[in-house]
């Protein structure tokens, strides 16, 4: 009995481990498709069928050719062999017997003779039509044979014995590849395409909009959560109303402002608007209210003023809020786009930001999508990294920031 429960549990655990499983595969997968096919060649991102793994095809120099010549699987009396492509387009025709049609034989058209010669050639009557017939040798004996369609193929041959040659329709021919990455993708769309200096704007924008956002909500939610003064909580609820005001509402007042100010154009205009966040300051005044009053009036007792009993006993004891609110800011100011896309003109590249340079980016290499998600890869990592080490802050913060003090 115990054997069957503790098998049933097992059976069951391992259920909903493969289903969570498969749910976070569907997950990762585009990532994953967007970070293999970053490195990608530019032809192989337009193969069909896609493959996740990028692959390249080989070549070999032979002599005689200048270029080196790609490599094709080709079948060689029922073994498949490497072989090199020496020619792509090849006229040929398919020639059968009149009495068996299903026998065909595939010969060069420059090496086909009519049958009595150019002078006398030979016909048969087939279906009401005269065919003209041709001489084909099959195993050494000619026999006369008609046309039955024309096609083009391609010319392989051994690379060790380039007389040894193979005729097979190029289409359908599999070539010989491997495994290989391109790293130097990433280097062109940080060199080519700009994306070095957007990528310095969009780091320090972030790390403007941080650092003002963590300390006007450290500032904020202290004054709310401890200082008592007249309004106090009338002015907090408006403060905390302003988070209902859709932002296409403030684009054109704020976009004026910028005009009248002279900020168009600059970083300035995507750092000091957004450096105050009423979601920042309840956050923080929430995870406020939650520490004991005791402690602050036992500070208070020891000679502490408001300002230390903050940096030493507040902000040690509100690191995942902290953590929480950096983390959101962070993937906020990172993937900005809207706003940047208002203020700051697209042909300036001095104050790109990451987001616009891989819109321009996609319009750029439109042919090339490999370095499209080279540089999508590149604007992905760093907020992905930023997240799962704030990930486990989460769940505290948002228990605590529901706890009245």
């Amino acid at each position: 009995m115990k054997n069957s429960l503790r098998w049933t549990n097992f059976l069951k655990n391992l259920s909903i481990y493969l289903i969570l499983s498969l749910f976070a595969l569907i997950m990762i997968f585009p990532f994953l498709v967007m970070f293999t096919t970053s490195l990608k060649s530019a032809s192989d991102t337009f193969r069909f069928p896609p493959r996740l793994l990028p692959r390249e095809a080989l070549s070999m120099e032979v002599a005689g050719f200048a270029e080196p010549l790609p490599l094709y699987y080709v079948d060689v009396d029922g073994a498949e062999r490497e072989y090199v492509l020496i020619e792509k387009n090849v006229r040929v025709g398919v020639y059968a017997p009149a009495d068996d049609l299903a026998a065909e034989q595939v010969r060069e058209l420059a090496l086909v003779k009519p049958t009595g010669g150019e002078s006398n050639p030979q016909s048969l009557l087939i279906a009401g039509k005269q065919e003209p017939l041709y001489d084909i040798e099959v195993a050494g004996q000619i026999t006369p044979m008609i046309q039955v369609r024309r096609t083009a193929l391609g010319r392989f041959a051994d690379p060790e014995n380039l007389d040894r040659t193979v005729l097979q329709n190029l289409r359908l021919s599999q070539p010989v590849d491997r495994l290989t990455a391109h790293p130097e993708n990433y280097q062109d769309v940080i060199s080519l395409h700009s994306m070095d200096r957007s990528l310095t704007n969009t780091a320090l924008v972030t790390i403007i909009v941080v650092l003002g956002q963590l300390s006007t909500s450290i500032l904020g939610g202290y004054a709310f959560a401890r200082l008592r003064f007249p309004g106090r909580n009338q002015l907090f609820l408006i403060y905390l109303g302003t988070i209902m005001i859709p932002f296409v509402v403030l684009i054109t007042p704020l976009y004026q402002l910028m005009v009248q100010i002279g900020w168009v154009d600059t970083l300035a205009a995507l750092t000091l608007p957004w450096i105050f966040t009423a979601y920042g300051t309840f956050l923080m005044r929430q995870f406020f209210i939650s520490i004991p009053l005791e402690i602050e009036e036992a500070a208070v007792l020891d000679g502490a003023n408001r300002f230390q009993i903050l940096r030493r006993i507040f902000l040690p004891a509100s690191t995942p809020a902290l953590a929480t609110l950096a983390t959101f800011t962070f993937l906020y100011a990172w993937n900005s786009f809207f706003w940047p896309l208002v203020v700051i003109n697209t042909g300036n590249a001095e104050s790109r930001v990451l987001t616009l340079a891989l819109s321009v980016l996609g319009g750029r290499a439109a042919d090339s999508p490999n370095l499209v998600l080279a540089g999508a890869s590149i604007a992905i990592l760093p907020p992905l990294f930023i997240y799962i080490l704030g990930q486990r802050f989460f769940v505290e913060s948002s228990t605590s920031s529901g706890v009245k003090g």
